[in-house]
């Protein structure tokens, strides 16, 4: 377990850290000379029974609190330090915003120096201090912490310290032992034999030697070629330690404070998270949506804006919904802590817990939305899975919320009874059920407004009932629906079962004269007058017996009575694809020139390809859709 420190700006915390562990953790010269923390010190308390704990020494000075904070994520206890000669002062009153913010919950206080203050008013005087000191504590989640009085020059009450911080290490922290392993870099440097060496605290998940990690952001990989857990040599190291790792495979010049080495199934980088933020109580001000501000999470410090979702300003105090845009990509996962700095990086404003690493850009102001984060903010994993499939009308992807919960494996997803899982999408039953049923309605409309057509084929029925279902997802609702006889296909295309034409003995018997002069027109085939007056028919019976032959697939509508049979089309399109230019599209000019036809029919052709899905229209060309599957064309 990690113990930090915060407090009072001159020696005494380290000199309090040093009497408990022995542990000078200033290392720096400047350090040692000015009598201030600078950087992140380290040190270790082992017990005999084998309990050891950590202690991260983070710097009290105001303009170093960025340092602070990249020490400070990740620990589970606060030793919150005050001088019982100054009190409290303001570096203890921003630490104090800044762990409670980072959701600690457990802390101790330490009220050093007590030898400086004459033992004829000490008692009156501590009296004081702790007054002030629970006064300061009690609108946050520390309100109960204990309250010990030490000197570190006399040793007095130092050895009952350094027993209730070992108590507290013995105590066992509730950890998800099935989640994947993450270090926050907060240093690195080399050793002389030994190469590039990262320390942080582990988040999550345990890491052994020989293990292949991947560096967030970007796409290194390393491999871990030797472990020191709590200062201590080891084979592996797990949640909640203070972690040392050699890697080969990365310079010290690539690795920054700010990086993770994570599980590369979990590797994830983003610049927009939507996060459950809280403005602290003594801020002066609301926080207003579009606030640019300092984020620190993990061990990182990047600029963000600040998008609050359901409301223009938080009152100090209140907790909301937000968005934040980072400029730089860095590494979040659902539940981690962060701090939120205003612009200038003078105070500390607010606190976030990461709920989605996957914000959106678009829609995400909506009721749907905020639903969904409601769902993301519950703390039961149980329960925020099951809540998040009810507001997932098109599932899941299973792979990223993995990712995004830090599961060593998708199998650890705990998806509730009624959830279908289909490759890696997880849909509850009742909105796969809602699925079907708007495919077949959009398709019911489709043949109400195209009654000569046989019908769409897959892909461009996806863009009009479902456009955002997951690929396996769609395939799966259209095999469902063909296999219990609600959905007919015919060739590429899907039709209604009572949408298929069934042709009576007259229009199969006029069928039998239709389609080979259709055919031997070519690409200008006869049209239904011409049809009628060569069959001896009717005008409408042709008309009747070719709309049925196009709700088989046999035939096509291209404009209002002129129809071309498939195999026709088919060549048209073979054409359509043999004259597109590269990314510039089909020219009408160009498919004209290669059809022989004139002009306005080569257009009319073009805006039937249109029509149907096989290509789609931009300013004045047609681009060939990617996705396709109709004449022969390969997506």
């Amino acid at each position: 377990m990690i113990i930090g420190t915060a407090g009072h700006i001159d020696h005494g915390k380290t000199t309090l850290v040093r009497a408990l562990t022995g542990v000078d953790t200033d290392r720096l010269p400047e350090e040692k000379r000015r009598g201030i923390s600078i950087e992140l010190g380290y040190a270790y308390l082992h017990a005999p029974d084998g309990v050891s704990l950590g202690f991260v020494d983070v710097p009290g000075h105001e303009r170093l609190l960025h340092t602070m904070l990249a020490g400070a994520t990740g620990i589970d206890h606060a030793l919150l330090v005050v001088a019982a000669d100054d009190g409290v002062m303001p570096q203890t009153r921003e630490h104090l915003a800044v762990v409670a913010l980072l959701g600690v919950r457990e802390a101790t206080v330490a009220i050093t120096k007590i030898d400086r203050i004459d033992k004829a008013i000490r008692a009156a005087r501590l009296a004081e201090v702790r007054a002030d000191i629970a006064t300061l504590l009690a609108p946050t989640p520390l309100a109960q912490a204990p309250m010990l009085a030490v000197s570190a020059t006399t040793g007095e009450g130092i050895d009952a310290l350094r027993e209730r911080l070992l108590d507290v290490a013995r105590q066992e922290h509730a950890r998800e032992d099935d989640l994947a392993f993450r270090l926050a870099v907060d240093r690195a440097f080399t050793l002389s034999g030994v190469g590039t060496v990262v320390t942080g605290t582990v988040f999550s998940g345990t890491v052994r030697i020989g293990d292949e990690l991947r560096v967030i952001p970007g796409d290194r990989t390393v491999r871990v070629r030797g472990i020191h857990a709590q200062n201590q040599k080891a084979e592996s190291a797990r949640a909640g330690q203070r972690c040392a790792l050699a890697l080969a495979g990365v310079t010290k010049d690539e690795m920054h404070r700010g990086d993770w080495v994570c599980t590369p199934s979990i590797a994830l980088a983003t610049d927009r998270i939507d996060v459950l933020l809280t403005l602290w109580p003594d801020e002066a001000k609301p926080l207003r949506s579009g606030a640019t501000v300092h984020a620190h999470l993990g061990a990182s410090d990047v600029m963000a804006s600040v998008a609050l979702l359901d409301r223009d300003a938080l009152a100090p105090g209140e907790t909301a919904f937000a968005q934040l845009v980072l400029r730089e990509a860095v590494g979040a996962w659902h539940g981690d802590r962060g701090v939120l700095r205003d612009a200038s990086a003078t105070r500390t404003v607010a606190g976030v817990r990461v709920l989605d690493p996957f914000a959106p850009v678009r829609y995400r102001r909506t009721p749907e939305r905020l639903r969904t984060l409601a769902a993301w903010a519950i703390d039961d994993r149980d329960a925020r899975v099951a809540a998040l499939l009810h507001n997932a009308p098109l599932g899941i992807d299973i792979a990223r919320m993995a990712r995004a919960l830090s599961l060593a494996d998708e199998g650890a997803m705990p998806l509730p009874g009624d959830a279908v899982r289909i490759d890696h999408t997880a849909i509850a039953q009742t909105h796969l059920d809602m699925l079907e049923e708007q495919i077949t309605g959009r398709l019911a409309d489709f043949h109400r407004t195209a009654p000569d057509e046989v019908g769409p084929d897959a892909r461009r029925l996806k863009r009009l009932a479902g456009p955002r279902a997951d690929d396996s997802l769609w395939r799966h609702a259209l095999d469902a629906l063909v296999a219990r006889g609600a959905l007919v296909r015919s060739g590429t295309w899907l039709h209604l079962p009572d949408h298929a034409a069934r042709l009576g003995e007259a229009e199969q018997k006029l069928a039998q004269k239709l389609l080979p002069r259709l055919a031997d027109g070519g690409f200008d085939p006869p049209w239904v007058r011409d049809l009628a007056k060569d069959c001896a028919v009717s005008e409408p019976m042709v008309r009747q017996t070719l709309a049925s032959l196009a709700r088989r697939g046999e035939t096509f509508q291209v404009v209002k009575d002129l129809y071309y049979p498939l195999a026709t089309i088919e060549r048209l399109a073979a054409l359509a694809r043999d004259c597109l230019d590269g990314p510039e599209g089909l020219q009408a000019a160009s498919f004209r020139d290669a059809t022989g036809l004139g002009r306005k029919r080569a257009i009319q052709l073009l805006e039937f390809f249109d029509r149907v899905g096989y290509t789609r229209r931009v300013k004045d060309t047609h681009l060939l859709r990617p996705d396709t599957t109709l004449f022969g064309a390969r997506p």
